[in-house]
């Protein structure tokens, strides 16, 4: 195997893993950039992966190729709907935000399990028939050695998702918006003091990272399992949280990280194919990303600083 074909191999199966912890990280980073802690993302991922897989099922034959995509769309729909609950307990009701998320990804995947047997009278749905494909871009596939690296056969939605976090950071840094989200997850009273409506930017904030997660949730579907089962999403919302750590709340870093965590996990997949790994016991490769996730936030959870009011109930009277 040639070093093009191996790193070409690497890059491809990076982009499909890490995509989904992209959306999902990203959607995080603008939660609690707001001052709202999201440990729900995993259940706002099964959300939109069971939304995702049952639309696609449904209309794959009227809309052909674009059914992915606008899969995609609706469990961010309703990945957004779901993380209301959220928004509501903890900022309304005031609840503990911990609490409040661990309670988003216990009832997630019961409901989606009960309602796929609703559907469908049994435990898993069918697999999907259009998902994701590799994709060539234009011009760019055909130049010599980068282009079969990174253009060629790759992931699309992967390189949209690596614009979004670009866009992301401009939003959070370069406008209104993001000025006055920033704020209300720094020092919501001053910020309440200039006008801005605190608990109507932390719901912004929240229903971003619910769209965002629910995006993630139906690429993971529709890219890595092609159907929705109560394994589907096991651990790649926990990845996210961690990568929006690693990546310090941050759009860009997060989206790097999630491309750390997610050649990781591909690793588990293609690392019987690449040579240097192929004497390693599965096994260690598929509990690698995971291992690594507990080492980067030992590391850097202390290095790494949160908003100030992240996690902190704002009360309008103080």
């Amino acid at each position: 195997m040639s070093l093009t074909t191996i790193l070409a191999l690497m890059v491809s199966s990076m982009l499909i893993y890490a995509t989904p912890l992209i959306f999902t990280s990203i959607g995080g980073t603008f939660s609690e950039r707001g001052g709202i802690v999201n440990v729900g993302l995993e259940g706002i991922m099964v959300m939109g992966a069971f939304s995702g897989v049952v639309f696609n099922l449904e209309f794959a034959q009227s809309f052909g190729k674009a059914t992915p995509w606008l899969a995609v769309l609706v469990g961010g729909v309703v990945g957004l709907i779901f993380s209301l609950i959220h928004a509501l307990a903890t900022i309304n009701f005031r609840a503990d935000h911990v609490i409040s998320g661990t309670v988003l990804n216990l009832m997630a995947p019961s409901l989606a399990v009960f309602l796929v047997k609703v559907l469908y009278n049994k435990g898993q749905t069918d697999n999907i028939q259009q998902s994701f494909g590799k994709f060539d871009f234009p011009v760019l596939s055909k130049i010599p050695f980068i282009g079969d690296i990174f253009f060629h056969s790759t992931s699309l939605i992967g390189y949209l998702a690596i614009i979004l976090a670009f866009v992301s950071w401009f939003v959070l840094y370069k406008t209104r918006f993001g000025l006055r989200l920033r704020s209300v997850g720094e020092h919501p009273q001053a910020a309440d003091t200039l006008g801005i409506n605190v608990y109507r930017m932390r719901y912004y904030g929240v229903m971003i990272s619910g769209f965002l997660g629910g995006m993630g949730g139906a690429v993971y579907a529709q890219s890595i399992s092609v159907n929705f089962a109560p394994t589907t999403i096991l651990g790649p919302g926990f990845i996210a949280l961690a990568a929006m750590i690693f990546g310090k709340w941050n759009p860009v870093g997060a989206m790097l990280a999630s491309l750390f965590f997610g050649l990781s996990q591909s690793l588990a997949v293609i690392g019987g194919q690449l040579p240097l790994l192929s004497s390693i016991p599965t096994v260690y490769l598929q509990i690698a990303p995971y291992v690594l996730t507990i080492v980067v936030l030992a590391t850097f959870f202390g290095q790494a600083v949160a908003p100030k009011a992240d996690g902190i109930n704002y009360i309008k009277s103080k």
